[in-house]
């Protein structure tokens, strides 16, 4: 399968070194593909290879993702606010910015728009609306999972080469075609000394935050959000597993943004940009405005 050449270019973003993917020319439509956790951001290649139009395509590997650089240390979720910001001054200064983010990528977005809503032209979520923590978890408990989380050094998972981690993808995500765990296996790894391969994604991100998930905070934030956004909900991703059987709880989530159309992708899970990777080029360049 032909894929469309990415080149990557290293800048220093808060002192830490970031590694940004492009696509496409640099004088095309800017837009800014923000990956979720676990992930990096070659994820986003099946969708770049769907685009029937001309657009360069910004995507960076969070800190601590892909082949920018690693804390191993615990994460503080705000730097992720701040290190945005300093990206689109860095590639979109002075002109806001269309955003499209996946998952955690989508819950930076959102509330980034929030913060700066004269940065942000354009807002997509690709599968999310909020996480949907135990109703159980306090304050004390979260911040005790948190200190034992830090006490035990976290790992990732080895395989023995890409091929077994392609099918360890397929297991995970029956819709991946072959082609595609193979394409994933090789651009979101990385390999290890003793010649295995793991996830290109530093294992200090698996440990618990240390603060309790507010909704709340969330929809305050997302209620002051100014840009028109594009929600594409998996027919079977997190959206639907989390609120199918709750619509009130959906439409009160949905209902804190001023602007949303929802599109449903049918046939696909969380990972929209793998499983339906047409169907979201598409939706994404119906939406997206060029001038």
């Amino acid at each position: 399968m032909e894929h469309i050449e990415s080149r990557t270019e290293s800048i220093i973003v808060r002192g830490l070194r970031y590694n940004v993917r492009h696509w496409g020319a640099a004088d095309a439509p800017k837009v800014f593909l923000l990956h979720g956790w676990m992930d990096c951001s070659a994820t986003f290649q099946f969708i770049v290879d769907a685009f029937k139009q001309s657009w360069h395509v910004i995507a960076p590997d969070w800190r601590g993702y892909g082949a920018s650089q690693w804390l191993s240390r615990p994460y503080w979720f705000p730097d992720y606010y701040a290190d945005l910001h300093c990206l689109l001054d860095e590639y979109s200064p002075g002109q806001p910015a269309r955003l499209v983010g996946h998952s955690m990528g989508a819950n930076i977005a959102s509330i980034y728009s929030a913060i700066c809503p004269e940065r942000v032209a354009q807002l997509v979520m690709l599968d999310f609306l909020g996480l949907k923590p135990p109703r159980d978890i306090d304050s004390p408990t979260q911040i005790g999972r948190w200190l034992r989380g830090i006490q035990l050094a976290p790992k990732l998972s080895a395989y023995l080469d890409c091929d077994a981690l392609a099918r360890r993808l397929m297991v995970a995500n029956p819709r991946l075609t072959e082609a595609r765990a193979a394409y994933l296996a090789r651009s979101v790894s990385r390999r290890r000394p003793d010649g295995q391969v793991e996830m290109a994604c530093d294992p200090w991100h698996k440990i618990p935050s240390p603060a309790v998930y507010v909704i709340e905070d969330a929809m305050a934030s997302w209620r002051k959000v100014q840009a028109p956004v594009l929600m594409l909900i998996a027919a079977q991703g997190f959206v639907q597993h989390r609120f199918g059987n709750d619509p009130e709880e959906y439409r009160r989530r949905l209902g804190s943004f001023k602007d949303a159309h929802v599109v449903t992708v049918a046939d696909a899970g969380h990972n929209v940009q793998h499983d339906q990777p047409e169907n979201v080029a598409a939706a994404l360049e119906a939406f997206l405005a060029r001038d």
